[in-house]
């Protein structure tokens, strides 16, 4: 018999309910493996299909992840809590923090594969910068990987002319990074606008984040204005979904 849940949720539902319920309670912690699809089938009296969905939806919502040959086991990642107001404060980054000061407090973060270049402007980041199709941009391409596990991609591009000969083009920017580089430059951000959305990964995205199967991204599409209102950045960058809470805290 499958206990829990609601008699009208399918069976590996009501079972995966059981299951999180477990890692809620402490029964199972980060690191612990889970009942494998066996152990499924004898205490719920069920198929091995019903077995195996059960485990994909705590693989699915980030709970669980599969390690071949081992079985499936509680993700023992502490999720980033992106403060999405905070991490852009001018007296952050104007006083040479990074703005992922905000979110990780003392955990490990790196940047790796960085890439600097510059090329034509993509045309819906040509129509968002005010710039002409054949117009050239710096594109700066990296990956973060927060306590050895890869969490975000992002490709900035900035116009090329805006930020010729300054440490924006290079792959080490400097404290405060890019926006207090351009502050420098006197185009100094001070307004920012997100779009989000999220979908399904392409197959470059999951094995650059090394999403377990199952596991959307976040999309944030951020641009970067000055007070003139001139765009002078704008921030494409790609979210592990099961790393990360978006907090957005303000007044009325």
């Amino acid at each position: 018999m499958v206990g829990g849940g609601s008699a009208k949720q399918p069976k590996y539902q009501r079972i995966a309910e059981a299951l999180k319920a477990s890692v809620h309670s402490g029964e199972y912690r980060p690191g612990d493996r889970l009942p494998g699809e066996n152990d499924l089938m004898d205490t719920y009296g069920v198929a091995r299909m019903t077995a195996r969905q059960a485990l994909g939806v705590l693989q699915s919502e980030g709970i669980a992840e599969a390690r071949k040959g081992a079985g499936v086991f509680v993700r023992d990642f502490r999720p980033v809590r992106r403060r999405g107001i905070q991490r852009l404060a001018a007296d952050r980054w104007g006083a040479g923090q990074s703005i992922w000061s905000a979110d990780i407090d003392s955990r490990e973060l790196l940047v790796d594969h960085v890439t600097v270049t510059h090329q034509p402007a993509p045309a819906p980041v040509a129509a968002i910068l005010g710039l002409d199709p054949d117009d050239t941009v710096c594109v700066r391409t990296r990956r973060f990987v927060l306590d050895g596990k890869p969490v975000l991609l992002s490709t900035s591009y900035l116009p090329a002319d805006l930020v010729a000969g300054s440490p924006i083009t290079r792959e080490d920017t400097g404290p405060g990074g890019t926006y207090a580089r351009l502050a420098e430059l006197g185009a100094k951000p001070v307004h920012f606008r997100e779009e989000i959305r999220s979908r399904m990964p392409t197959s470059t995205e999951a094995d650059d984040l090394k999403l377990p199967a199952g596991t959307p991204v976040i999309l944030v599409c951020r641009t970067a204005f000055t007070d003139d209102g001139r765009p002078v950045e704008v921030n494409e960058m790609t979210l592990d979904a099961a790393s990360y809470i978006l907090e957005y805290d303000f007044d009325a």
